[in-house]
């Protein structure tokens, strides 16, 4: 699984002028699922993302967590993120994982991250066209990758 993870103040999802999640403070998260993804993928990345320490504490120290400052999180599928570009100029998407395994992939995640975070996720729609708002807080953006650990 890759992961882009964005601190934001406010962030929402909207597909066919429905807006179908929202968040204030917290953290935007695009994911990427891919066929060697498995139930650990999921505990690790959901662990790293709720206990991340980038929200400034009171001396303005990236020292919290989004548990910690009590943010939210919105979940939105991008199979773009194992886009490979090592060929031509058309990027190739062979390693993200098709619908049938991408989905119950996605929809374990929203229940891990609701889990581990004590919260109702916001969540995008999966495999929709998606108009993603953001209003980055920094900006600070993480990427993680679990099968590299970082």
């Amino acid at each position: 699984m890759r992961a882009v993870i964005q601190r934001v103040n406010k962030a929402s999802v909207t597909v066919e002028g429905t807006i179908t999640g929202q968040i204030e403070k917290g953290l935007l998260v695009l994911l990427g699922i891919e066929d060697a993804d498995g139930k650990e993928d999921i505990e690790w990345l959901s662990s790293k993302i709720c206990n991340l320490r980038i929200f400034d504490d009171e001396q303005g120290v990236m020292n919290l967590s989004v548990k910690d400052v009590g943010g939210s999180i919105l979940l939105v599928s991008q199979f773009t993120l194992h886009a490979s570009t090592k060929k031509g100029n058309r990027p190739s998407y062979i390693r993200a994982s098709k619908p049938e395994m991408a989905v119950p992939m996605y929809e374990q995640m929203l229940q891990q991250l609701k889990m581990d975070l004590g919260k109702k996720i916001e969540a995008g729609v999966f495999g929709a066209d998606m108009k993603v708002e953001l209003l980055n807080d920094g900006p600070v953006t993480i990427v993680m990758d679990t099968k590299n650990k970082e």
